[in-house]
């Protein structure tokens, strides 16, 4: 006669991605590789904000450009180091050997990716809580400052909790660590030159709809707008579309994807 499994309570189901999430979080802060990336973070967001606020013989951008600039440059990098950690999260598991003692615990797949993807999240916060100072002493007059804050937490963590799920979902895929990293930024890049091109910014009406159509390009473009150009919050609403949407729809992929993490290469 064979014993029925009786199914998890319904309460530890729901701590389940809690119990990863915590895991994730000790192994990203309290090991080198979280504090490394923020420490690399930090050190090119202050020689950038050094190099803007500089005095005239250095600094030939007004107040304004040098925010715009260094606002900018926060959610490029904070946004990459979330990526980079998201990347990593599956498929370093994968080349790491690591992963079938995961699978093989009695969480589902869907806790492990939640947890994942929340923790790797973080690496943003962290990258925001560091961003804030620099903005708020480089801004010049409360105006400009509610302004560089509002769009670094509003249009910054839009894009970064698009791109944090689409590095997870390259890593859910990625059979190697190093063909997950590569591909993120890659598409990062490839997010982020739109916005940089005169030819698309001129190219009449295409240029903004090809901007807005792409999150990362938004918000960026927002970013501008907003600081440089003082344009009011109520016509960037186009700006706000593509990343939410990007958010939302990336992050339901590397959950979708959750039933099919495989293990690949580390067998």
């Amino acid at each position: 006669m064979t014993t029925a499994i009786r199914p998890l309570p319904r309460s530890a189901r729901r701590s389940n991605w809690m119990v990863i999430t915590k895991q994730e979080l000790v192994d990203l802060w309290l090991s080198s590789k979280g504090l490394s990336v923020l420490f690399g973070f930090t050190s090119l967001l202050a020689i950038l904000a050094y190099l803007a606020s500089a005095d005239a013989g250095i600094n030939l951008l007004d107040a304004r450009e040098s925010v715009g600039v260094v606002v900018q440059t926060a959610i490029g990098l904070g946004t990459l180091s979330a990526l980079v950690v998201s990347a990593d999260a599956i498929s370093g598991e994968r080349e790491r050997g690591t992963l079938e003692a995961l699978l093989v615990t009695p969480v589902a797949r869907l806790d492990i990716v939640a947890g994942k993807l929340l923790a790797a999240t973080t690496m943003w916060l962290a990258a925001l809580l560091v961003a804030l100072p620099f903005v708020a002493v480089m801004a010049d007059g409360p105006g400009v400052a509610f302004d560089a804050v509002a769009v670094l937490v509003v249009a910054g963590t839009l894009v970064a909790a698009a791109l944090t799920a689409l590095g997870l979902a390259v890593s859910s895929l990625a059979m190697s660590n190093r063909v997950s990293l590569a591909a993120s930024i890659a598409l990062l890049l490839l997010l982020a030159t739109p916005s940089q091109l005169p030819a698309v910014k001129a190219n009449g009406a295409l240029g903004p709809l090809l901007i807005q159509a792409n999150p990362v390009s938004a918000g960026l473009q927002l970013a501008t707008n907003v600081l440089v150009k003082q344009e009011a919050w109520a016509d960037q609403w186009a700006y706000l579309i593509s990343p939410i949407v990007a958010a939302v729809g990336l992050t339901a992929i590397a959950i979708a994807l959750s039933s099919r993490l495989e293990l690949g290469g580390s067998r």
